[in-house]
């Protein structure tokens, strides 16, 4: 899925620290597949990387403090300042996709549930500090 010259109109790009790590989680945790990596010229840290996931893509970067990047990981914050939030077509895809992530390694912040909205919801924690809600109509 490339975007070319037509992007979505919104795209996430996040920051993590240990970005190879990072996209290894989101593949194994959420089905993305890493479309494109580029790295240091050391190899240590992912200076942009694409990541396709639930029919939609998320870039990544490692910190770059010493450029005076005003963009910091979750972790260097102390909490995660925005909640990713990620749109299915089923109510079970909710529990599914929780139940995948915990087992990846992310937290689960508040279980799959029913919610006043009338969608099924759930939120969890990757490794990096990143939250992501899902939610899914109950209404189909």
């Amino acid at each position: 899925m490339a975007f070319g010259p037509n992007p979505p109109p919104i795209q996430a790009h996040i920051c993590v620290k240990g970005g190879t790590e990072a996209i290894a989680f989101y593949e194994k945790a959420f089905g993305g597949v890493c479309t494109m990596k580029h790295m240091t010229d050391d190899g240590v840290r992912v200076m942009h990387a694409n990541i396709e996931m639930f029919g939609g893509e998320v870039m990544l970067h490692d910190e770059f403090p010493e450029f005076g990047n005003d963009v910091q990981a979750p972790t260097r914050l102390g909490g995660a300042s925005l909640t990713i939030n990620i749109n299915r077509p089923q109510p079970a895809e909710v529990d599914a996709i929780v139940l995948r992530a915990a087992a990846a390694g992310a937290t689960v912040i508040l279980e799959p549930q029913d919610v006043f909205w009338g969608s099924r919801y759930a939120k969890v924690r990757d490794p990096f500090g990143h939250v992501w809600a899902f939610n899914a109509s109950l209404s189909g």
